[in-house]
């Protein structure tokens, strides 16, 4: 896959559905009775990649208050969603030391590897950091538990949303209509190819969480160390 025809391709279709209104707002972050919840493989940005995304939020908080930002403690990149969250999900329904068992295979010998976010792509009802890659590691990753977990059994859904392809990292979702939508577009275009840092993998984390990933609800089950 080419990462940036592909981020370029999802940028543009959002642009014009927000400019045309016809975005999407998020009725359930504020719901006391979302229920979803899942579990996920993930890995995290540094510290120096978090203040960049943070002074690029501080600039949308601005002009659209009442928007829902990711907190630095939220900010991630899904390796794999392992089960993706549904509603009523519950830990006591897995033994997950199971799950962690096919990872460690999964991840066996495993490089470090690095990630690169330039840039903003977008959905119609969220803002995302652009990951690029420098080798295939984290693909290699992704095709190992693809193969690890189809003959466990265990209870998983990779793969039946779409099978993912990129690096990207949520940072902003709307759950309101916009306030200043033109000055939101014009700061969009601002940071469109801003290079927000360059960071080192060294570990993944494999998280029971909701949705969101709010630090609130998320329990981590185990981190895996890369060589």
């Amino acid at each position: 896959m080419d990462l940036k025809e592909h981020y370029n391709k999802l940028y543009q279709a959002s642009i014009q559905k927000i400019q045309s209104d016809s975005y999407e707002v998020d009725k359930l972050i504020d719901s006391n009775n979302d229920k979803r919840f899942g579990i996920t493989l993930l890995l995290r940005p540094d510290n120096s990649v978090k203040v960049n995304i943070q002074k690029f939020l501080s600039e949308i908080k601005v002009i659209e208050p009442n928007q829902y930002f990711y907190r630095d403690s939220d900010l991630h990149v899904t390796v794999m969603s392992i089960i993706s969250c549904y509603d009523g999900f519950n830990l006591n329904q897995i033994r997950f030391e199971d799950y962690v068992e096919t990872i460690k295979k999964s991840v066996m010998g495993i490089s470090c590897f690095k990630i690169e976010f330039r840039g903003l792509t977008a959905s119609p009802s969220c803002l995302m950091i652009q990951g690029f890659l420098e080798n295939n590691t984290l693909n290699q990753i992704r095709d190992n538990l693809r193969v690890d977990f189809k003959d466990t059994g265990l209870e998983q859904t990779m793969d039946k949303r779409y099978a993912i392809q990129t690096a990207h990292s949520t940072i902003f979702r709307l759950k309101e209509k916009f306030e200043n939508k033109e000055k939101f577009l014009d700061i969009m275009e601002e940071y469109r190819d801003y290079n927000f840092g360059k960071f080192k993998v060294d570990s993944l984390e494999l998280v029971f969480n909701d949705w969101y990933q709010r630090k609130e609800y998320v329990k981590t089950l185990h981190k895996f160390r890369l060589k």
